[in-house]
């Protein structure tokens, strides 16, 4: 369990540093570049997300059962999940999707944590997804009091929005048939 939770203070950390501290950006990047603190954070992140992947990994070898959720709740993770990836489409597809949704990415993380926590009830989950659900709650209470990072992508179109859908949901049905089982060893069907 240490393991996942070094894993979660590496990755949610270094993504909240702009939340605890906004103005930091420009002065690190004046400071030591761009470039070089790309390669920091990008770095720190994915140690943190090997960590957090073996921990989960290896928490679920012996879980800590918190709770038995209802398996009408895994239904409705099914539902829940079903914008996830065209939110994700749409962070990168500026369109109708990401003007309404403001911040797609944001959106689909709280998707994602809030139907897996009503679908698993471990200790190992609730620190996961809960971590998660927290994190990206606070990050877009703090994007109202701060300018978010530009994020590359597509530039605007109204076919944006059609490739979101028809992307995310062809990603969807991937990963509720093969890729869910494949990396996590767990079939959300079946």
């Amino acid at each position: 369990m240490a393991i996942l939770i070094l894993g979660l203070v590496l990755f949610l950390g270094m993504h909240s540093v702009f939340i605890v501290k906004p103005g930091l950006r420009p002065t690190i990047i004046a400071r030591f570049g761009a470039i070089p603190w790309q390669i920091v954070y990008t770095l720190v992140s994915l140690v943190g997300l090997v960590l957090i992947v073996n921990g989960y990994a290896s928490a679920r070898v012996a879980p800590i059962v918190l709770y038995d959720p209802p398996t009408w709740t895994r239904h409705v993770a099914l539902l829940l999940m079903l914008p996830v990836f065209p939110l994700l489409f749409a962070t990168y597809l500026p369109g109708r999707i990401q003007a309404a949704a403001k911040h797609p990415m944001l959106l689909a993380v709280k998707i994602w944590a809030l139907a897996h926590l009503l679908a698993n009830g471990t200790l190992a989950d609730l620190l996961l997804f809960g971590g998660f659900l927290a994190w990206a709650v606070a990050d877009r209470i703090s994007l109202k009091y701060r300018a978010g990072p530009p994020v590359p992508g597509a530039p605007a179109n109204r076919v944006n929005d059609v490739i979101a859908v028809v992307g995310g949901l062809l990603v969807y049905l991937l990963f509720m048939f093969w890729a869910h089982r494949a990396l996590f060893g767990v079939a959300p069907i079946g």
